[in-house]
């Protein structure tokens, strides 16, 4: 007798989805964020299919970016609270060695580095290095790390928001530097009028209108965090369409990324090693050690991208300079969880 029910075979489409998901919860057990993969589809989808990236236009996929890059900073500035700021200016050691890290140590760094980079191509390869190093420290994952090791994570929300506020101003001063003679068309002035208008307004704008619609804020956290990362994608995705478009990965192997890599994760170890040396020389207690370790060697992915919006406007290289800040990105995150957990086990031990 046969059975009056066959078996039906699953959607093609819906073992993809169901391997997609698997995918991302074993990336997150990895300790890697699974918007890293998306991005990394991302880029793939830009090398495939460039044509959607490199339309203009008022409603082209670029200039709807550069318009959801306001709002990020909008959202940004509306959770900040201006008490709680206020408050946490006291532990003023602590802070300076963050900043010191974050906008001064990074940079110079990256400067000791750039006679490795003597071609024309890695030349445009060592601006992404040396723009990573210019950028201010993450938010999220920065307080979420020292949050994990026992650190002190009102000093780690503090400096983390303060970082992305001096990073407006700091990131573009250390790029005209070298912007300027380089074969980026880039005028500082043109620039800071730029970075008035797209974000250092609607940040301040956010901040003044805290009291009255900071719990929204507040409230939809996750769906602004959406809506980030989708600004995000859409940067990402255009600034390559443009450089793949023009052929500007041509002379990339695979090795130069892995070696990339290496060196990123060397620049991260060497940061660590650093501040955890000052750190001891300041006499640091454990939870401030710790927060100024992550909340120094971190530099942000959403500040990357749109300040890249901003500043690189024009190049064709946006998607050379935006490689190096998003593979540390990635390293960061793994590296930071396994040091974070390493330092909450041995926390966990003492007591």
């Amino acid at each position: 007798m046969q059975n009056s029910n066959p078996r039906i075979d699953p959607d093609p489409v819906d073992k993809q989805i169901t391997f997609f998901q698997k995918t991302l919860k074993l990336a997150g057990r990895a300790g890697l964020d699974p918007f890293i993969l998306i991005l990394a589809c991302v880029i793939i989808l830009a090398n495939f299919w460039p044509e959607p990236g490199i339309q203009e236009g008022p409603f082209s996929l670029a200039e709807l970016a550069n318009y959801g890059v306001s709002f990020i900073f909008f959202f940004y500035g509306l959770r900040q609270e201006p008490e709680k700021l206020k408050a946490g200016l006291s532990n003023w050691k602590l802070h300076l060695l963050i900043h010191f890290t974050t906008f001064l140590l990074f940079p110079l760094l990256a400067l000791l580095g750039k006679t490795l980079f003597e071609t024309p191509d890695s030349e445009v390869l060592w601006l992404g290095i040396f723009f990573q190093a210019t950028l201010p420290s993450t938010v999220s994952s920065a307080v979420v790390m020292v949050s994990i090791a026992g650190g002190n994570i009102p000093a780690a929300i503090f400096n983390a928001s303060i970082s992305s506020m001096i990073g407006v101003f700091i990131t573009p001063v250390w790029m005209g530097l070298f912007l300027n003679s380089a074969s980026e068309s880039f005028d500082l002035s043109q620039v800071f009028i730029k970075l008035i208008i797209q974000v250092i307004i609607p940040v301040f704008l956010g901040i003044l209108l805290h009291r009255k619609l900071g719990k929204i804020a507040e409230k939809y956290r996750k769906q602004m965090r959406y809506f980030d990362q989708t600004i995000i994608l859409m940067i990402v995705y255009t600034s390559f369409s443009e450089s793949f478009s023009r052929n500007m990965f041509a002379g990339f192997k695979i090795w130069d990324v892995i070696l990339l890599s290496l060196g990123l994760i060397g620049f991260f170890v060497l940061v660590l090693f650093i501040v955890n040396l000052i750190s001891k020389a300041l006499h640091f207690n454990r939870e401030d050690k710790i927060t100024a370790m992550f909340c120094g060697s971190k530099k942000s992915l959403v500040h990357g991208t749109v300040m890249a919006k901003v500043l690189f406007v024009n190049s064709v290289n946006t998607g050379i300079i935006l490689l190096p800040v998003m593979l540390y990105h990635t390293l960061q995150m793994v590296v930071a969880s396994i040091l974070a957990k390493k330092m909450a086990r041995e926390l966990d031990e003492k007591r």
